[in-house]
């Protein structure tokens, strides 16, 4: 998906939950196919590193620290994104924050404000401060990080799952509200990836990681590159008649 048909060049590219993972992989793709990238993270030296990795071969990034359940936060680093490179294109959010497992009436109410801010305020927060770039200068794309957990339920997490519905439909009603404006919104739904997240959510053990695996009808857990080309396709012209989509790659898992 990374070919001339996703190619970015002379764009700029915003992306959260940069330092590891899924986001660390699109700012990398973002990046080789040509565009400036904002990494944006509040893990200062993971979101430093991801530059490094952009600056060896050839890219343009700034990386940006950013706790993106704070709004004076958000603004900042999209501000600082527009004075690094004049412009906002393209914009991942997909900062997050796992669920240990656990039913609902043992989820203590501020851990569950925790997954609420982490998870879903800051897609509204991040939203709310790039539409206005956007529209500025005629339009753009905003990709935003759900789960298969937005589209089906899973036990022992009841908030996890709140919080990644809750993006979907925040997605949807979002893509209606721009889409004539030249702004496109869309969700992308990662099943089982093998990131850092992933590592502690199985503990890091043999055993964990086949507990999970066995969820999947492929067989195996995803490489964070591999949800890094649905968002590239999402955000370019390729994808241009897709609006408000929840896009499941998963393995098969939710199916």
């Amino acid at each position: 998906m990374t070919s001339d048909a996703a190619s970015f060049s002379g764009k700029v590219a915003f992306v959260t939950g940069a330092s590891s993972g899924i986001g660390r992989a699109t700012a990398l793709a973002f990046a080789r196919a040509g565009a400036s990238v904002a990494a944006v993270d509040i893990d200062e030296v993971g979101v430093a590193e991801t530059v490094r990795e952009i600056a060896e071969f050839g890219g343009a990034a700034v990386a940006l620290t950013c706790d993106v359940s704070s709004e004076g936060d958000v603004k900042a680093a999209v501000k600082g994104t527009i004075e690094a490179f004049g412009r906002l294109d393209a914009a991942f959010n997909n900062a997050g924050i796992e669920q240990p497992v656990a039913p609902l009436a043992e989820i203590g109410a501020s851990d569950a404000d925790r997954l609420i801010a982490v998870n879903l305020k800051s897609v509204f927060l991040c939203m709310q401060s790039q539409v206005p770039e956007m529209l500025a200068r005629g339009g753009g794309t905003i990709v935003n990080t759900a789960s298969g957990a937005g589209v089906a339920g899973f036990a022992g997490q009841s908030i996890y799952c709140a919080t990644k519905f809750g993006v979907v439909g925040m997605t949807k009603a979002a893509a209606l509200d721009y889409a004539p404006l030249g702004v496109r919104i869309n969700a992308i739904c990662p099943g089982i990836v093998q990131t850092p997240m992933m590592d502690r959510f199985t503990g890091d053990t043999d055993e964990g990681r086949a507990r999970v695996v066995a969820q999947e009808p492929i067989g195996r857990m995803g490489a964070p590159g591999e949800i890094a080309d649905a968002v590239l396709w999402l955000s370019s012209d390729a994808s241009s008649f897709v609006v408000g989509h929840a896009m499941v790659v998963d393995g098969g898992q939710t199916v």
